[in-house]
Protein backbone atom coordinates (compact mmCIF):
# COMPACT_ATOMS: atom_id res chain seq x y z
CA UNK A 1 0.00 0.00 0.00
CA UNK A 2 0.72 3.54 -0.86
CA UNK A 3 2.02 5.88 2.03
CA UNK A 4 0.09 9.27 3.29
CA UNK A 5 2.52 11.87 4.08
CA UNK A 6 1.18 14.48 6.16
CA UNK A 7 2.38 17.79 7.19
CA UNK A 8 1.91 19.03 10.83
CA UNK A 9 1.14 22.47 12.11
CA UNK A 10 1.32 22.74 15.76
CA UNK A 11 0.08 25.68 17.55
CA UNK A 12 -0.38 24.37 20.75
CA UNK A 13 2.50 21.85 21.60
CA UNK A 14 0.54 18.41 20.82
CA UNK A 15 3.45 16.81 19.22
CA UNK A 16 5.74 17.79 21.67
CA UNK A 17 4.50 15.21 24.34
CA UNK A 18 8.05 13.09 24.84
CA UNK A 19 6.02 10.51 26.47
CA UNK A 20 4.53 9.39 23.00
CA UNK A 21 6.07 9.51 19.16
CA UNK A 22 2.14 10.99 18.54
CA UNK A 23 3.19 11.21 14.27
CA UNK A 24 3.87 7.52 14.30
CA UNK A 25 0.73 7.05 16.04
CA UNK A 26 -1.48 8.99 13.95
CA UNK A 27 0.16 7.51 10.99
CA UNK A 28 -0.61 3.75 12.43
CA UNK A 29 -4.14 5.09 12.79
CA UNK A 30 -4.26 6.12 9.27
CA UNK A 31 -2.63 3.76 7.17
CA UNK A 32 -5.19 1.09 8.99
CA UNK A 33 -8.21 3.42 7.93
CA UNK A 34 -6.70 3.91 4.48
CA UNK A 35 -6.49 0.13 4.30
CA UNK A 36 -9.94 -0.27 5.48
CA UNK A 37 -11.31 1.52 2.73
CA UNK A 38 -9.71 -0.11 -0.02
CA UNK A 39 -7.57 3.16 -0.99
CA UNK A 40 -4.59 2.23 -2.73
CA UNK A 41 -2.92 5.69 -3.90
CA UNK A 42 -0.36 7.46 -2.17
CA UNK A 43 -2.25 10.41 -0.48
CA UNK A 44 -1.44 13.63 1.16
CA UNK A 45 -3.00 15.27 3.92
CA UNK A 46 -2.72 18.62 6.88
CA UNK A 47 -3.63 17.70 10.38
CA UNK A 48 -3.21 21.33 12.29
CA UNK A 49 -3.65 21.34 16.09
CA UNK A 50 -4.88 24.60 17.37
CA UNK A 51 -6.57 26.04 20.21
CA UNK A 52 -10.17 26.63 21.19
CA UNK A 53 -10.30 29.80 19.94
CA UNK A 54 -9.29 29.22 16.73
CA UNK A 55 -10.93 25.93 16.72
CA UNK A 56 -14.26 27.82 17.84
CA UNK A 57 -13.53 30.74 15.03
CA UNK A 58 -13.34 27.88 12.14
CA UNK A 59 -15.89 26.37 12.81
CA UNK A 60 -18.45 29.53 12.96
CA UNK A 61 -17.09 31.20 9.92
CA UNK A 62 -16.93 27.48 7.98
CA UNK A 63 -19.65 25.81 9.36
CA UNK A 64 -21.97 28.56 11.12
CA UNK A 65 -21.31 27.25 14.84
CA UNK A 66 -20.11 29.24 17.12
CA UNK A 67 -18.48 26.89 19.61
CA UNK A 68 -14.99 24.92 19.18
CA UNK A 69 -15.23 21.22 17.85
CA UNK A 70 -12.53 18.51 17.87
CA UNK A 71 -12.02 18.25 14.48
CA UNK A 72 -12.67 20.11 11.47
CA UNK A 73 -11.71 18.56 7.97
CA UNK A 74 -11.96 20.45 4.91
CA UNK A 75 -11.82 17.99 1.73
CA UNK A 76 -10.29 18.91 -1.91
CA UNK A 77 -12.89 16.96 -3.54
CA UNK A 78 -15.81 18.08 -1.54
CA UNK A 79 -18.90 18.66 -3.65
CA UNK A 80 -17.13 17.97 -6.70
CA UNK A 81 -19.47 15.13 -7.49
CA UNK A 82 -18.03 12.80 -10.53
CA UNK A 83 -14.22 13.74 -10.37
CA UNK A 84 -12.87 10.65 -11.48
CA UNK A 85 -9.48 10.68 -10.29
CA UNK A 86 -9.10 6.97 -12.43
CA UNK A 87 -7.71 8.83 -15.00
CA UNK A 88 -4.61 10.49 -12.82
CA UNK A 89 -3.71 7.27 -10.79
CA UNK A 90 -2.00 5.95 -14.36
CA UNK A 91 0.66 8.99 -13.37
CA UNK A 92 3.12 7.20 -11.13
CA UNK A 93 4.27 10.29 -9.53
CA UNK A 94 -0.11 11.26 -9.34
CA UNK A 95 -0.40 11.95 -5.48
CA UNK A 96 -3.74 12.34 -4.05
CA UNK A 97 -4.13 15.91 -1.70
CA UNK A 98 -7.60 14.68 0.55
CA UNK A 99 -7.29 17.84 2.54
CA UNK A 100 -6.85 19.40 5.86
CA UNK A 101 -7.70 17.95 9.44
CA UNK A 102 -8.19 20.99 11.92
CA UNK A 103 -7.77 19.30 15.65
CA UNK A 104 -8.41 20.56 18.90
CA UNK A 105 -6.71 18.86 21.44
CA UNK A 106 -8.56 20.18 24.46
CA UNK A 107 -11.92 19.99 23.18
CA UNK A 108 -10.72 16.16 22.31
CA UNK A 109 -9.54 15.80 25.88
CA UNK A 110 -12.85 16.90 27.05
CA UNK A 111 -15.08 14.86 25.06
CA UNK A 112 -12.53 11.84 26.37
CA UNK A 113 -14.31 12.18 29.90
CA UNK A 114 -17.64 13.21 29.04
CA UNK A 115 -17.68 10.49 27.31
CA UNK A 116 -15.69 8.05 29.02
CA UNK A 117 -13.57 6.52 26.19
CA UNK A 118 -10.49 7.74 27.27
CA UNK A 119 -7.81 10.29 25.70
CA UNK A 120 -6.30 7.46 23.50
CA UNK A 121 -9.59 6.47 22.59
CA UNK A 122 -11.06 9.35 21.82
CA UNK A 123 -8.18 11.13 19.90
CA UNK A 124 -7.85 8.14 17.46
CA UNK A 125 -11.74 8.30 17.05
CA UNK A 126 -11.45 11.73 15.73
CA UNK A 127 -8.33 11.02 14.19
CA UNK A 128 -9.71 8.27 11.86
CA UNK A 129 -13.28 10.32 11.63
CA UNK A 130 -11.26 13.43 10.07
CA UNK A 131 -9.73 10.90 7.66
CA UNK A 132 -12.93 9.12 6.76
CA UNK A 133 -14.38 12.76 5.81
CA UNK A 134 -11.50 13.83 3.82
CA UNK A 135 -12.27 10.36 1.69
CA UNK A 136 -15.87 11.27 1.40
CA UNK A 137 -17.48 9.26 4.19
CA UNK A 138 -20.31 11.33 6.17
CA UNK A 139 -22.84 10.23 8.62
CA UNK A 140 -26.19 12.68 7.79
CA UNK A 141 -27.77 10.43 6.49
CA UNK A 142 -28.92 6.88 8.32
CA UNK A 143 -27.14 4.57 5.93
CA UNK A 144 -23.97 6.86 5.52
CA UNK A 145 -23.42 6.93 9.28
CA UNK A 146 -23.66 3.15 9.49
CA UNK A 147 -21.16 2.73 7.23
CA UNK A 148 -18.63 5.49 8.41
CA UNK A 149 -19.09 4.66 12.01
CA UNK A 150 -18.68 0.67 11.42
CA UNK A 151 -15.28 1.73 9.50
CA UNK A 152 -14.27 3.47 12.33
CA UNK A 153 -15.51 0.92 15.16
CA UNK A 154 -13.40 -1.42 12.94
CA UNK A 155 -10.39 0.63 12.66
CA UNK A 156 -10.18 1.22 15.80
CA UNK A 157 -10.28 -2.44 17.51
CA UNK A 158 -8.04 -3.44 15.05
CA UNK A 159 -5.42 -0.63 16.18
CA UNK A 160 -6.42 -1.73 20.34
CA UNK A 161 -8.84 1.04 20.98
CA UNK A 162 -11.96 -0.62 21.04
CA UNK A 163 -15.62 1.18 23.02
CA UNK A 164 -16.54 -1.11 25.73
CA UNK A 165 -20.43 -2.41 25.81
CA UNK A 166 -21.52 0.61 27.93
CA UNK A 167 -19.64 3.78 25.72
CA UNK A 168 -21.42 2.22 22.21
CA UNK A 169 -24.21 4.91 20.49
CA UNK A 170 -24.64 5.46 17.15
CA UNK A 171 -21.91 8.41 17.20
CA UNK A 172 -18.99 6.52 18.82
CA UNK A 173 -17.90 4.43 16.61
CA UNK A 174 -19.54 1.08 16.39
Amino acid sequence: MDPIEVSYTDEVGFLDDDQRDWQKWIMDLLLLAKQEIKKDNPLEMSINFVDEEKSNQINRDYRGKDRPTDVISFAIEDGEEGLDLAAFAADPDFVEDIGDLFMCPSVIKRHSVEYGTGFDREFGYTIVHGFLHLNGYDHIVPDEAKEMFGIQGKVLEDYGLPLYPDQLDEGRGK
